[in-house]
């Protein structure tokens, strides 16, 4: 079956994404559903779909003029290794709300030959600068 990409994703797509993110990602372990939604409210989401099941999912964060973000790109487990990776991120920098940009930037602790392979290198170490809290999440979830 071929795989469909769509950015009009229902709560239970997120709420996939989400159970993905917080359990399984490196990056948002423990987020707490309310902050992916907002996060999710404020990004285009994009998600690839084999029929009715999600099976990958990225969020682009823009000003949809100079700059984006590429975050929370996670492939399932059990779709892993059929390219849907390639696919995904082909989807994204394709989409008309992302054309003409002059930055994108993104954070990958195990990607970096998929990013590569579309433009992604090394940021300057000499102008990249960045605050992260990276206890934040557990600290949330703590509170709700």
């Amino acid at each position: 079956m071929m795989t469909d990409l769509r950015t009009d994703l229902t709560d239970a797509d997120l709420r996939t994404a989400w159970r993905w993110i917080a359990e399984e990602s490196y990056w948002g372990k423990h987020i707490p559903w309310a902050t992916f939604e907002r996060a999710c409210r404020g990004s285009i989401c994009f998600g690839l779909f084999e029929g009715e099941r999600l099976e990958a999912f990225a969020r682009v964060v823009t000003d949809g003029a100079t700059f984006a973000w590429l975050c929370d790109v996670f492939v399932d487990e059990a779709a892993r290794g059929r390219g849907l990776g390639k696919a995904l991120m082909e989807g994204v920098l394709a989409d008309p709300r992302v054309q003409g940009l002059r930055r994108w930037g993104l954070a990958t602790a195990d990607a970096h030959g998929l990013y590569a392979q579309y433009g992604f290198e090394p940021a300057d170490p000499l102008r990249h600068m960045e605050k992260v809290d990276r206890d934040v999440y557990p600290r949330l979830a703590a509170t709700t």
